[in-house]
């Protein structure tokens, strides 16, 4: 297995936020393997209002976790 997540440390919140993003993409490519279904499936949730909050939302759970592992980047 390729070690793409060596840490949730990073130097700013901008960084921490686009790990927040490549971990939600994970998630989804990791549950769905398949890149020909994902790719079907993709116009159906990039029109889905419903669907892009929760992916907004997905971000900002793994953004807090972030967060708290670089201690909000205050120290």
């Amino acid at each position: 297995m390729q070690d793409w997540l060596p840490t949730l440390i990073t130097e700013t919140p901008e960084l921490g936020f686009e790990l927040a993003i490549k971990l939600s993409r994970m998630g989804v490519k990791k549950t769905q393997p398949d890149m020909e279904k994902l790719k079907k499936l993709r116009p159906d949730y990039s029109e889905n209002s419903a669907l892009l909050i929760e992916s907004s939302k997905t971000i900002a759970i793994h953004f807090q976790t972030i967060s708290l592992a670089n201690k909000h980047w205050v120290e």
